[in-house]
């Protein structure tokens, strides 16, 4: 079968030839249908990721961990865990059998594989507790995430949308997706401090962070107060570091700014994912929710891998 296959830690995938895989007596072939490959897809195979020692112990490999495809008897499913070296990226991987769930009718395997990336945005609800009404920053807005993040609390009923990112062009299609007022980054700390300030209003109740790094550390500088004060709580939802893994944190950023820090699988459980993946999907099925998605062949994943002209497009592979 065809496959992309990595070779050495910080390669890149090729499309090449590689041994169909076998099914034991507990597993299952899955036709591979659409394949979203995301940034901690890239981490793994760039040996960056915390959790990517054991993945990375045998080359050749397959990389992706999850994927739409059919069964044997033509069931479109979402599977994950493929067994090594065995991933996604393939004309056929193997999983456990039940390491798959169906996808809902009126859905596209396209779209199917990028619902995942809108549950990241649900993390506003289900760590920091949003309620109707409330002030929601999305630090990111411009990543295919940080967009859906936007939608999402518009549909969750926040009352004001600040979102922040890099490109003014890419600004001004959050505002499009329903942002009220948008920060540009890429700007001198002090300005971007002000600009911070500048577009609480009554405060920030809740903050869903793709970034880290410098944007959230001046961020969190702009919630300090410079007296004593009662001040607001700001639920902070750290998600991602797409702008660096780490930032210096003050004491007094947290005694006395009121900012509270969650990770975004607080509160998750197997119930919670259901419920939250349910909601995705409705949104979904009744266009409330629109995904970005570049389809591309297997056959050009190597060029693909590499491509940072995506500006919020998911890139999925369809072999």
């Amino acid at each position: 079968m065809k496959a992309a296959v990595l070779h050495e830690i910080g390669g890149v995938p090729r499309f090449e030839d590689f041994p169909d895989p076998v099914p034991a007596a507990d597993e299952v072939i899955v036709e591979v249908r659409a394949v979203a490959v995301e940034n901690v897809d890239k981490a793994f195979a760039a040996g960056t990721h915390y959790a990517g020692g054991g993945y990375l112990a045998r080359f050749p490999l397959i990389p992706v961990f999850d994927g739409i495809g059919t069964l044997p008897d033509g069931t479109l499913v979402g599977f994950g865990r493929p067994r090594a070296p065995y991933g996604a990226l393939a004309e056929r991987t193997v999983v456990a059998r039940g390491a798959y769930v169906p996808v809902p009718d009126g859905i596209e395997p396209e779209v199917a594989a990028v619902l995942g990336s809108a549950v990241t945005g649900m993390s506003m609800a289900t760590a920091a507790g949003l309620v109707p009404g409330e002030t929601v920053l999305v630090q990111g807005a411009t990543g295919v995430a940080g967009r859906l993040a936007v939608q999402v609390a518009r549909l969750l009923g926040a009352g004001r949308i600040v979102a922040t990112g890099r490109d003014e062009g890419q600004l001004r299609e959050v505002l499009d997706l329903g942002a009220d007022t948008v920060i540009n980054t890429a700007v001198q700390d002090d300005a971007l401090a002000r600009a911070y300030t500048e577009a609480r209003g009554d405060g920030y109740d809740i903050v869903v962070d793709f970034l880290w790094g410098r944007p959230t550390e001046i961020l969190l500088r702009s919630l300090t107060p410079e007296s004593f004060a009662f001040p607001k709580p700001t639920r902070v939802v750290q998600v991602g570091e797409s702008a660096g893994a780490r930032l210096t944190l003050s004491a007094d950023s947290l005694r006395t700014s009121g900012v509270e820090i969650y990770g975004a699988a607080r509160n998750l459980d197997p119930g919670t994912m259901g419920e939250v993946y349910g909601r995705i999907v409705a949104w979904t099925r009744s266009g409330e929710l629109t995904f970005g998605v570049e389809k591309v062949p297997l056959s050009a994943v190597e060029s693909a891998w590499r491509r940072t002209d995506l500006r919020g497009r998911r890139l999925v592979v369809v072999p």
